[in-house]
């Protein structure tokens, strides 16, 4: 079949080039209509009933994470002038399309008792531009007291205020997030150049604009210098610029499919769908260095270049089908996840990697043709006496001392089981973002001084009509709002217990001491002023349904990780919710993006975890193709185990925790192990059809016939993302460790180890 397939393409060669280019070219075109996606990933699975509760949640209060805020902490604030530059700011971002509102000082309302009309109405404390230092301060000794606002816009201890800006949803989902989050950020560092003011920036919005534009910035440019680096290596081994532009023709053609086929499935390019370049240069290096070395070696051999590039499709053409295809596996396993970004990067990856097979078996072999016959400069490197000795020093270990083979094997598992214990799964909404760099120390900011600022939502159904103006009710609700108060990773919350409470200050002349429940002969009174009808008191509606049945407490967490997280919502909170509720029929639901952040960590830990057995599986299965033998299956299975035993070790010794960007690593080292295996099984079993000869000698002789594409490989690749651990991410960081790690592992496992036990296991049929 093989044989009959490489006359086929070398006949043909000219048609199969020129259909690669027109189909790179109308991938091209589909590939520059890719967009970016601005939507927050969605990790829970549609069914999940925390996530149908979140679903019912914005239908009924709109988006939760849709709140940009803007911090200020300096005395010189209070100045006249500086004020009147902060009055400014927030009128130049109220009228920037997208923004639905403004809150903060110079905005900030309060309940006044209109006497005359028997009801409630908001009034404006700076219902004018302050110009007299004086009035200011008077005005703001009349903002401190509506103690509404105490710990939400303003920290009465460390003098810190906000703006809170509510931005419109289909602006955040689109490109024109861009824009405006841009204004926002270029309007408030204007203002700090004109009073010397320092602001501080956080919210979901902020926190994905910055770090998907950091990351893909980032990310491009360590590809770029990932792939120069390579470039210069592979023309050190090959000394031949035609094996350079021939590997990177391979990785352009493979980018723009990638780019073309996400448009043409309907998807976006996300921060995970970003990582596909890495992969690309995973999946097609190694296919690429196992072809120019057959050709080199079958050159030398009879001197004829068509037969010479006759023999790749021949002789590693089912080879390399069977380790892209077994890459391809490793990726599709991921769409049987509930995760929409895992499975349509799965998707992605998966058909990338047949898609790879195809160009290089057509794209590299068909050009060769039009080249002159390889110099003796260029097959030199066949003969390179560091890799020669390398070669045979190995097969003297498989030779005579495989107890030392086990032994170091025996060694790096235990240490890499001992490292396993130490794995943590524990992700924080900006984790990848630089140590010390601008978005952490504004977190900072944000939990030191207003407890954070990730939504976090708590409806109660009193599950009885009118039961949130009952004075018991609300002392209940009360007992649990002093509890989040005094939660330090959890804000100052609003809801009905704090508007009450305004309430009952507005009643009497808004004196501070007055900010309180009413009491069961006040509450007809202040009761009476809520219901006459006045849509200035519109936002009752966000904190209490109109049957006034269900309460809402509307809050802020710190970003604590996963692991903290999960303790406050689940032990600290929800206990507390039973012991004061204990003798009530309320239900409490706890919702909101942050709740649904931890979820979701969880469902991507379990749904990878199903997926890599499934993929060892699978990939058990296809290897029955190459041996009919349960024992050499289990044989080629523990070289791919291993390095990802090493990776998992690596990564509990150096704090490098499981998340969405490390858990998909795994994906990627167990593409390149498996590449390794097949490449030296199939000389194995190539080397065993000689007569006579021992399974010893086949596997020796499969090493050092096999041995130096696996060095050059793991070289290159080693190389190309050692690049990735100068990166300023911890993603991409941990990206180029775990990769170096497990490239150097996989070549211990394969080169060393897989050869041992087949020597010692293994009886020739």
């Amino acid at each position: 079949m093989w044989a009959s397939l490489s006359r086929f393409i070398i006949r043909y060669r000219l048609f199969f080039v020129i259909a690669t280019v027109v189909i790179t070219a109308f991938m091209g075109y589909m590939g520059s209509k890719v967009e970016m996606s601005f939507e927050y990933a969605t990790i829970v699975p549609a069914d999940d009933s925390d996530m149908i509760f979140f679903e019912k949640f914005k239908k009924t209060y709109g988006e939760d994470g849709n709140i940009l805020v803007v911090g200020v902490q300096d005395n010189a604030l209070f100045k006249v002038n500086n004020f009147a530059n902060y009055q400014i700011l927030t009128e130049k971002l109220l009228k920037i399309d997208g923004v639905n509102e403004v809150i903060s000082l110079p905005t900030m309302k309060r309940l006044f008792k209109d006497t005359l009309a028997d009801k409630f109405i908001l009034q404006p404390v700076f219902n004018q531009k302050i110009q007299y230092q004086a009035e200011l301060d008077s005005v703001l000794r009349v903002a401190n007291q509506v103690r509404f606002y105490d710990g939400l816009l303003f920290n009465k201890e460390t003098k810190a205020t906000l703006i809170a800006i509510s931005l419109n949803k289909e602006y955040l989902n689109s490109k024109r997030r861009i824009e405006l989050i841009s204004k926002i950020i270029t309007y408030s560092e204007d203002f700090s150049s004109q009073t010397g003011i320092k602001t501080h920036f956080a919210g979901l919005p902020y926190v994905r604009y910055i770090m998907m534009g950091a990351f893909m910035k980032d990310f491009r440019m360590l590809i770029a210098m990932s792939s120069l680096v390579t470039c210069i290596i592979l023309f050190v081994f090959f000394r031949s610029f035609s094996s350079v532009i021939f590997t990177v023709l391979v990785i352009i053609i493979t980018a723009v499919w990638t780019a073309g086929l996400i448009t043409i499935f309907g998807y976006k390019m996300s921060m995970l769908t970003g990582m596909l370049p890495a992969l690309i240069v995973v999946i097609s290096i190694p296919t690429c260095i196992y072809m120019f070395n057959k050709y080199h070696q079958e050159y030398r051999k009879h001197g004829n270049k068509i037969k010479a590039v006759g023999r790749i499709i021949e002789k590693i053409g089912f080879v390399t089908f069977m380790t892209n295809a077994n890459t391809a596996v490793g990726f599709l396993v991921l769409v049987f996840t509930d995760i929409s970004i895992i499975i349509e990067f799965g998707w992605i990856a998966g058909i990338m990697s047949f898609a790879t097979f195809l160009i290089t078996i057509i794209v590299i072999p068909a050009l060769l043709l039009y080249l002159p016959e390889p110099s003796e400069k260029q097959v030199m490197h066949l003969d390179t006496k560091l890799f020669n000795t390398i070669n045979n020093y190995i097969a003297n270990l498989v030779l005579h001392r495989r107890w030392m083979i086990y032994l170091v094997t025996i060694i790096f598992i235990s240490l890499s089981i001992f490292g396993l214990t130490k794995l943590k799964s524990v992700g924080y909404i900006v984790d990848d973002m630089p140590e010390g760099g601008q978005i952490k120390k504004d977190l900072a900011f944000f939990e030191t001084n207003f407890s954070g600022v990730l939504p976090l939502e708590i409806l109660v159904d009193m599950n009885k009509k009118k039961a949130a103006y009952k004075i018991s009710n609300l002392k209940k609700l009360e007992e649990f709002e002093q509890y989040l108060i005094s939660e330090p990773n959890l804000s100052s919350p609003i809801s009905i217990v704090n508007i009450t409470k305004s309430a009952t200050q507005a009643f009497y002349n808004n004196d501070s001491l007055s900010y309180r429940l009413p009491d069961n002969s006040e509450k007809y009174f202040i009761l009476k002023y809520f219901t006459k009808g006045n849509s200035d008191l519109n936002f009752l509606k966000s904190f209490v349904d109109t049957n006034a049945q269900i309460v809402r407490y509307s809050l802020k967490v710190a970003d604590l990780g996963t692991e903290k997280m999960d303790s406050l919502f689940n032990i600290k909170l929800k206990g507390k919710i039973a012991k004061i509720f204990a003798e009530t029929d309320f239900k409490v639901n706890i919702t909101g993006t942050s709740l649904l952040y931890l979820k979701g960590n969880k469902y991507l830990l379990n749904d990878l975890t199903q997926s890599m057995f499934f993929a060892f599986a699978l990939i058990s299965l296809m290897m029955a193709f190459l041996f009919f033998d349960l024992k050499m299956i289990i044989i080629s299975v523990i070289p791919n185990i291993i390095p990802m035993l090493i990776t998992a070790g690596i990564m509990g010794f150096f704090d490098i925790r499981m998340k969405i960007s490390t858990a998909i690593i795994f994906s990627i080292s167990f593409g390149i192990t498996i590449d390794s295996t097949i490449h030296y099984l199939s000389k194995f079993k190539q080397e065993m059809t000689i007569p006579g000869i021992s399974v010893l000698e086949a596997a020796v002789k499969a090493i050092r016939e096999a041995g130096i594409s696996m060095i050059y490989t793991s070289l290159v690749l080693i190389a190309g993302f050692g690049i990735f651990m100068f990166s300023e991410f911890g993603s991409t960081k941990a990206l180029g460790i775990l990769t170096c790690f497990t490239l150097f592992s996989s070549l211990f496992t394969n080169m060393i180890l897989l050869p041992a036990l087949i020597a010692t296991f293994v009886k020739k049929k």
